[in-house]
């Protein structure tokens, strides 16, 4: 069989490890990269023998040995670069957060549907062995019914001159780029929640530099979330249900250990046996997605997609988190 061919639209710091974890899997390669200027292009391929380098993303998504389209530019830029590729008749693997609001997803969707092309979501954490296992345990009913669950991200990055994360007209803030991982995380555990109640300390640009939120769910579950780039956080998440807890360890989103610890005194370790940065079985789902004639991804579909970016908008909403270009 033949690799899988990818094409990567951006040349940031996330496109250069996925390229890296990419080489821990057989059977994809890396054919295409693509770059506002041929330059850059060509410094990222530099070392990837199999790569044509483009100095523009039209280019990158006609390129007929192109399999799929890994998009990796800024969050602004997802909605514009994922239609590129779709419209170009090339299935989209689009870095997280998917887009800045509900309305750009539901357009992206639209734009997949219409050209019948496959589209996923790289949040990367639900493809990931660990979350299969929190998968198995939620099925198995073993925690009893799900009571809290309590998912944290925090980074020290406010300070480190990272001009995407503190510029409004970039999407900055700790909520898409950091709160997206713990938000996921409580879809995944509890769905969409029936009320959203957030607050936030906003910087002197108009970004959030911290959000903390709780999710109330009809059957008297809640979920409670914080991000901030302010601080560097655990990064842990719990789970806890009637009969017990699922605690995933720093860093949750991440390949990590975690535990069942059961209400009887029972604890169950899942060790922490993966090697790589963890971006690599997106690239494994997206391809069998591809080849089975699909257009989405069981592990990460559409509606879930969607029903994500609705509660970061509900949460943008309540603590005044407006960009420039959306108005």
């Amino acid at each position: 069989m033949k690799n899988f061919r990818w094409g990567i639209l951006g040349t940031g710091g996330i496109a250069k490890a996925f390229v890296d974890d990419l080489a821990r899997v057989e059977g994809h390669e890396v054919v295409a990269v693509g770059s506002r200027t041929l330059s850059k292009a060509e410094e990222f391929a530099k070392d990837i023998s199999t790569a044509t380098s483009y100095g523009s993303y039209e280019g990158l998504v006609s390129d007929p040995n192109v399999d799929a389209i890994y998009v990796a530019t800024p969050h602004p830029s997802h909605e514009e670069h994922t239609m590129l590729a779709l419209n170009a008749g090339k299935p989209v693997l689009c870095e997280k957060p998917f887009a800045v609001s509900a309305m750009q997803t539901e357009a992206m969707i639209n734009c997949a549907k219409e050209n019948n092309v496959a589209l996923l979501e790289a949040m990367w954490t639900r493809y990931l062995p660990h979350i299969a296992v929190v998968r198995e345990i939620l099925a198995s009913g073993i925690l009893g019914k799900i009571e809290t669950v309590e998912a944290d991200h925090g980074q020290r990055l406010a300070d480190q001159n990272i001009v995407r994360l503190v510029d409004p007209h970039l999407a900055g803030g700790a909520l898409l780029d950091l709160g997206i991982y713990p938000v996921s995380f409580a879809h995944l555990v509890l769905g969409a929640p029936s009320r959203i109640t957030a607050r936030a300390v906003m910087t002197d640009r108009g970004v959030d530099a911290q959000t903390s939120a709780i999710f109330d769910y009809a059957n008297g579950a809640q979920a409670i979330i914080n991000t901030t780039m302010i601080a560097q956080t655990p990064c842990r998440a719990v789970v806890s249900g009637l009969l017990g807890r699922l605690e995933i360890d720093r860093t949750f989103y991440n390949p990590t250990a975690m535990r069942v610890v059961l209400y009887n005194g029972t604890t169950t370790e899942y060790p922490n046996n993966y090697l790589g940065h963890g971006l690599r079985e997106q690239a494994t789902e997206m391809a069998r997605v591809v080849g089975a004639g699909a257009l989405e991804s069981p592990l990460m579909p559409w509606s879930e997609t969607l029903s994500v970016m609705q509660t970061m908008d509900q949460i943008r909403d309540q603590i005044g988190l407006v960009y420039p270009f959306e108005n």
